[in-house]
């Protein structure tokens, strides 16, 4: 499983947290990892021990600064707010501002245009431009990439 495949895998786990208690996250996760073990027919993934693995880490990660991250997305978005944004959307922001922020493995520029392409797959219509506008006000001017 590539980079790619993983990050939508993180991105699936992550979702669950717009449906679930917090307290309910440990519980979701291990159902969601044991379901990644087997093979997905149509697109024939099948998730391996390191791929489980790396999934499982970043999303722990990802969870623990997600208030720190939902606090920045709420900054950025003028007249919008987490709780007027689609699930898909705030998950998908959530995803790509951990990585800018925090992931130093993933260039800025990746980060954002995999999370534009979440948004697209699995959001509305102007999803990908909503995301691509907001990551970029959270890549702060002047940033550029990471070192």
């Amino acid at each position: 499983m590539g980079r790619r495949e993983q990050r939508e895998q993180i991105f699936k786990l992550l979702f669950r947290v717009e449906f679930n208690d917090l307290e309910e996250m440990p519980r979701q996760r291990d159902l969601f990892l044991d379901e990644i073990k087997l093979p997905v027919e149509e697109e024939g993934l099948a998730a391996g021990e390191k791929d489980l693995s790396y999934i499982a880490e970043k999303y722990g990660k990802i969870q623990e600064k997600l208030p720190e991250i939902d606090c920045l997305i709420n900054e950025k978005t003028e007249g919008w707010s987490l709780g007027r944004m689609g699930k898909v959307e705030v998950t998908v922001l959530r995803l790509g501002a951990y990585e800018i922020l925090f992931d130093q493995d993933v260039p800025d520029s990746v980060a954002i245009n995999e999370a534009v392409e979440l948004a697209k797959r699995y959001g509305q219509d102007n999803s990908g431009s909503f995301v691509n506008a907001v990551l970029a006000k959270i890549l702060r001017p002047g940033q550029g990439e990471k070192q």
